[in-house]
């Protein structure tokens, strides 16, 4: 049940219909997993412990550097030289002292991925390069865990939901196969920090969506925001039935 500290907390969403006193103890019961505490995994993680979600696992094997500060949000000054999980978890103690915190500092193979992931109820993939989005991609299907997949570069973003768990669903590889050009880093090509607040913050309203049970996931739907000028483009992505990661799950 929800605490009185808690329905107080968190009253303002549970005013809300779609989620309402039994959405919230969904969120209290979830858990989920942050992949990369950087531009896109600080608005994540704000917003997810903000909300009460049960159980946060965060991972991230990289320190806070001063060039960060521009757009990583979780992280402050004082935080430059720790490692971003340790600064991480210090700022959403402060937000939320009611949700549990589980630390990943250290790089994620191939089993402790697995084990990661079969952990928690979502995966939110906030990383920077394409080989941890395959993994991570990879670990979601094998697993039937949903992944919310979230890039930005530039001034131009990307945002989808990856749902095994439904017939129809294409997954990451099914989209982009062996790369792309997001595979450029922001330290490489450069990004505007609100463009990443913007796409991490989509991404976290799916988490809640997925976890709390309302609304329509942005599964099949490709998102792509024109920071540039202020535009919205919604593809629809179908599943590759002789895609090499999820094809045979779906035979």
């Amino acid at each position: 049940m929800l605490t009185d500290q808690e329905l107080l907390r968190y009253s303002r969403q549970i005013l809300l219909q779609h989620v309402d006193i039994d959405g919230q103890l969904r969120l209290k019961n979830g858990r989920a997993l942050i992949v990369g505490l950087g531009g896109l995994g600080a608005p994540v993680a704000l917003y997810l412990a903000a909300a009460g979600v049960g159980e946060l696992h965060l991972a991230d094997f990289d320190t806070v550097d001063l060039t960060n500060l521009q757009r990583q949000i979780i992280h402050d000054t004082d935080s430059v030289g720790q490692t971003k999980v340790d600064s991480a978890l210090r700022r959403l103690t402060a937000i939320n002292p009611e949700i549990t915190l589980i630390a990943h500092r250290t790089a994620l193979d191939a089993d402790s991925l697995a084990a990661a992931v079969e952990a928690v109820d979502v995966v939110l993939d906030c990383s920077d390069n394409f080989s941890t989005r395959e993994a991570v991609n990879a670990a979601c299907v094998a697993a039937g865990k949903p992944l919310i997949s979230g890039a930005a570069i530039r001034l131009e973003g990307q945002l989808s939901v990856f749902d095994p768990r439904r017939e129809e669903s294409p997954c990451y590889h099914c989209l982009y196969g062996h790369g792309s050009d997001i595979e450029l880093t922001c330290s490489e090509a450069g990004v505007i920090g609100p463009l990443v607040g913007m796409v991490g913050s989509l991404q976290a309203l799916e988490a809640l969506k997925l976890l709390a049970g309302f609304g329509e996931p942005l599964v099949g739907r490709l998102l792509l925001i024109d920071a540039l000028t202020t535009r919205f483009r919604e593809l629809r992505v179908k599943r590759d039935p002789g895609c090499s990661v999820c094809g045979t799950q779906h035979g």
